[in-house]
């Protein structure tokens, strides 16, 4: 599992690190759970049901609320399917 930030702003002289995460996975029922959670400038995806996870900052300057997006890509030499993909929006902080 990757986390590339290159394409994560237009702006020059950022930080755009890519960072990698390895975990011993049985891929015999050929389905792996992917998770990311984003909040404005921080990722945390997780892989494997939370066996590896990596936390990363972007600084998006015209990809921000509606017009945010998230890209799935493979670098693997197979094919792969993805066949469930969900997103959705936390609501604000409630004050009691």
């Amino acid at each position: 599992m990757c986390s590339d930030a290159r394409s994560s702003s237009l702006k020059d002289g950022l930080y755009k690190p890519t960072f990698a995460g390895f975990v011993d996975i049985d891929l015999s029922s050929k389905k792996l759970s992917l998770r990311s959670l984003i909040d404005h400038s921080v990722i945390e995806s997780f892989g494997g049901g939370g066996k590896t996870c990596i936390t990363s900052r972007v600084y998006p300057t015209k990809a921000v609320f509606g017009d945010a997006h998230l890209h799935v890509f493979n670098n693997g030499t197979e094919s792969i399917t993805v066949e469930y993909l969900s997103a959705w929006s936390m609501r604000s902080a409630r004050v009691n």
